[in-house]
């Protein structure tokens, strides 16, 4: 998969007292920017429910911190598929604020399909795997 970009401004209710970004926000815009990168394929979470009845669980996330972000900053964040696994795949996030790194990190989710006893992991659909790359 190539790098899929997209963009986010640092609001005001986004800082700290200090006028830092208040760091669980960046999470929450990994997962953000993760959405719209399966939107840009048309694999969106109600997408994939319908066509392959699976969602795509969060089960591990880290972030590095290189620079403080603040109110009004423009992110650009950048988001790569680095791995496939069987029923995992990982994926590498940057974080910039103009040419300035601000983080980097990652989120593992998992492939998981809905059953009557709720989410069961599951290997990931080729066909999704294909779509993604």
């Amino acid at each position: 998969m190539k790098t899929f970009e997209t963009e986010i401004t640092v609001e005001w209710g986004d800082c700290d007292e200090a006028g830092i970004v208040f760091y669980p926000n960046y999470f929450y815009w990994l997962d953000c920017t993760f959405q719209r990168l399966l939107r840009s394929q048309n694999l969106g979470q109600r997408q994939n429910r319908a066509e392959f009845g699976a969602v795509t669980p969060l089960v591990d996330v880290g972030l590095q911190f290189k620079a403080p972000a603040r109110y009004d900053d423009t992110l650009r964040i950048e988001a790569t598929i680095v791995e496939w696994q069987e029923r995992r795949f990982r994926i590498a996030y940057r974080i910039f604020s103009g040419e300035k790194i601000i983080a980097e990190g990652y989120e593992v989710r998992a492939w998981a399909t809905m059953t009557d006893n709720g989410l069961k992991g599951a290997p990931i659909s080729e066909e999704f795997r294909r779509r993604m790359q």
